[in-house]
C-alpha cells in the first residue's frame, strides 16, 4: 500500500523559493499551529486535492510550538498526505448512496503481456465502485486494501492502490513467486465514511478522555486530563514536559494541589458518539469486493520486473525485496547467539510489548525481573546472565490508553533516548502510533519530530547504535475501533512515520505490509506467526549474515 515520496526529512531543503517561505509564514499565522486537513494515504493520479487550513474545530487542543523549519516540514507532510475531497454528505445520511462493495467489482487487466505474467512483472487490477442502487460512483476517496496471495504456498504480497478520483482505482501488484496467485481487494471504508471520520476528529478530538487520581493523606480526587481539554471555569494543571515540550493538562482538583497527582489512566468514550452510521461491519466495512471475471492468474518464470513492496510471504516466511536479507532464527539458541552481549531497549505501545513478550517466552535463559509494575503497563526488564543479554520495555508517555500508569512511570521516548549511552552492543526499538488516532495528525507529527531529534542526538554520539522502528498495522474493526482507531487513521500515521524517518540511519519493520499480505485476519495485536516474522526481520537487522 505504501508508495515512497522524494521528501526526506530532516534534511529537506529550506531554500527552494522565497514564495514557499512566505507561504509558510502566512500558514503559521493563520493556523496558530492548529491545522484541519483532509489527509491521504492512497496515491492519486490527478491533482485536485482539497486541503482545509482552518483551525476552528479543535482550537482547544494544545500543540507543541514549532520552529519555522519544523512548521515548514509539517506543512509539506500535511500537503503530501491530503485525502481526496469527498462529496458533501446529505442530511439525513443514506447508506444507499454510498459505496457498496457487493456491487463494486475488480478486473484483472491483460497488460503488455497480453494475459501472460512472469515472476518480477507487475500485475494491474482495475477497481470500479458502485453505490447500493448499482449506480457508478463519480468520485474517489474510498479506503481500499489489496492483497495477492496463494493459500497453499503460504504466499502473499500487498498491492499499491491509486485513486483516479472518478470512482475507479488501479491496484498494482509485484509478482514475487511462480505459480498461481489470487487477487483480493477489500473495502475498508467508503469515501462517505471517511468524511464522517474526518469530522469526528475535528469536532471530538477528546472523545477518548483520560483521568488522573490526586491524593494527599485521606483526601483523593479524580479529574479529567487530555491534550485537547475543553475550556471551563475550572483551573487547569499544566503538566507540559519541560524538556520535550509535549503538552498534557488536567483539570485541577477542588481541594488538592497539582502536585498531588498519583497516576494516569484511560477513561471511556466521552459520550456515545455513534456518528459513523456509514460504518457497517459486514456491509461496507472490511468487506471483500468481488471479481468481474477471474480473480486468479498464473505467474510464469522470471523474465523482468521491478520490486515495489517491502517484501512478501512465501511458505509462511517473510522475504524482503530490498535492504537487509531476512534470515530465520528458528531456535532459542539462534536468537540467543544473535543477542549475545546486547542491550535491547524497547519503547512504545502494546504492539511493541508483544515483542518483549515474545523474547520472554521464547528464550528459556531470559529471566524477567519483578519491577512491581502493572501487568500491561510495565516497565519490564529481563536478563540472560549466561549470554549477557538485557531486554527492557517501557510504554511511551501520554496519550497512552493503558488502565493505570503511575505518574513516576510516565516517560516520553525522547527523554528516554537521551539517557541511552548507545554503541554497537545497543539496540533501540520504537513503536508509537495506536494511541494517537483520536487526535489531530499534527499532534502525532510533533511527537515524531521530538523523537526524531532524540534519535539524531543518539546516532551522533553513538553512530553504531541499531535503531529499529515498527510501523502501524491494520486491525479488526468494530464500531468502537472505527471511531477511535480506524485503519484510515493508521494509514495516515503510517505514511507520516515512514516519511519522517526516511534518510536517517534507522531500520523499519513494515508491520503494515506484513499484516496486509498475510492470510490471518487483521488484528491490533497481530497473531503469533506474524510476530515471529517481525522478530526475524528485527534480528536480521541486528545480526545481518554475510553472503
Amino acid at each position: 500500500m505504501f508508495t515512497s515520496v522524494s521528501y526526506q526529512p530532516p534534511f529537506f531543503p529550506f531554500h527552494p523559493l522565497l514564495g514557499e517561505v512566505l507561504t509558510v509564514l502566512h500558514f503559521i499565522c493563520l493556523m496558530c499551529f492548529c491545522l484541519c486537513c483532509s489527509l491521504s494515504f492512497q496515491n492519486t493520479v490527478k491533482s485536485n486535492i482539497y486541503i482545509s487550513h482552518t483551525g476552528r474545530h479543535y482550537n482547544f487542543c494544545h500543540f507543541q510550538p514549532l520552529t519555522l523549519k519544523e512548521a515548514y516540514e509539517e506543512h509539506l507532510l500535511l500537503k503530501s498526505i491530503a485525502w481526496p475531497e469527498t462529496p458533501p454528505l446529505p442530511f439525513p445520511l443514506y447508506l444507499s448512496k454510498t459505496s457498496d462493495p457487493s456491487r463494486s467489482t475488480f478486473t484483472i487487466l491483460s497488460g503488455r503481456g497480453g494475459g501472460q505474467w512472469h515472476k518480477g512483472d507487475n500485475l494491474e487490477v482495475l477497481v470500479k465502485m458502485y453505490d447500493f442502487h448499482g449506480h457508478p460512483k463519480k468520485s474517489g476517496g474510498d479506503v481500499l486494501l489489496a492483497r495477492l496471495h496463494h493459500p497453499t504456498l503460504g504466499a502473499g504480497v500487498a498491492g499499491q492502490v491509486m485513486d483516479h478520483l472518478n470512482g475507479s482505482y488501479s491496484t498494482v501488484f509485484y509478482l514475487p513467486w511462480e505459480g498461481n496467485a489470487e487477487v483480493e481487494v477489500t473495502l475498508v471504508h467508503p469515501s462517505e465514511a471517511v468524511t464522517v471520520l474526518h469530522r469526528l476528529t475535528k469536532k471530538h478530538p477528546d472523545r477518548i478522555y483520560f483521568k488522573s487520581l490526586f491524593r494527599s493523606g485521606s483526601i483523593s480526587e479524580i479529574t479529567t486530563c487530555n491534550v485537547c481539554l475543553r475550556p471551563t471555569q475550572r483551573p487547569v494543571c499544566n503538566y507540559t514536559d519541560l524538556r520535550t515540550g509535549e503538552p498534557w493538562f488536567c483539570y485541577k482538583p477542588e481541594n488538592l494541589s497539582c502536585d498531588a497527582r498519583i497516576d494516569h489512566s484511560k477513561g471511556k468514550l466521552k459520550r456515545k458518539i455513534l456518528l459513523c452510521v456509514l460504518c457497517r461491519r459486514g456491509i461496507n466495512m472490511k468487506v471483500f469486493i468481488p471479481a468481474s471475471g477471474s480473480a486468479n492468474v498464473t505467474v510464469l518464470p522470471k523474465k523482468k520486473g521491478k520490486s515495489r513492496p517491502s517484501g512478501y510471504y512465501y511458505r509462511g516466511v517473510w522475504r524482503a525485496l530490498h535492504g537487509t536479507t531476512v534470515h530465520q532464527f528458528n531456535t532459542s539458541s539462534a536468537i540467543s547467539q544473535c543477542l549475545k552481549g546486547k542491550v535491547v531497549h524497547m519503547y512504545g505501545d502494546s504492539t511493541i510489548r508483544q515483542w518483549f513478550e515474545y523474547f520472554n517466552t521464547t528464550l528459556p535463559d531470559l529471566k524477567e525481573f519483578n519491577l512491581h509494575g502493572q501487568k500491561k503497563t510495565g516497565p519490564y526488564m529481563a536478563l540472560d546472565d549466561a549470554h549477557n543479554i538485557l531486554v527492557t520495555y517501557r510504554c511511551h508517555g501520554p496519550p497512552i490508553r493503558f488502565s493505570k500508569v503511575p505518574v513516576s512511570e510516565l516517560r516520553y521516548i525522547a527523554n528516554e533516548l537521551d539517557s541511552v549511552t548507545g554503541g554497537s552492543d545497543t539496540v533501540v526499538v520504537l513503536g508509537i502510533w495506536a494511541h494517537f488516532s483520536t487526535f489531530p495528525i499534527e499532534l502525532y507529527i510533533r511527537r515524531l519530530q521530538s523523537i526524531r531529534r532524540a534519535v539524531v542526538r543518539l546516532l551522533s554520539r553513538a553512530p553504531d547504535t541499531r535503531v529499529v522502528i515498527r510501523t502501524a498495522n491494520p486491525k479488526n474493526l468494530t464500531l468502537y475501533e472505527t471511531i477511535t482507531n480506524s485503519d484510515w487513521y493508521s494509514l495516515q500515521q503510517d505514511k507520516v512515520l515512514k516519511t519522517m524517518f526516511k534518510g536517517l540511519n534507522v531500520h523499519l519493520v513494515d508491520a503494515w505490509e506484513m499484516v496486509v499480505a498475510h492470510y490471518l485476519p487483521h488484528s491490533l495485536h497481530p497473531q503469533p506467526p506474524i510476530i515471529e516474522n517481525m522478530i526475524n526481520v528485527l534480528l536480521s537487522y541486528i545480526c545481518p549474515k554475510k553472503g
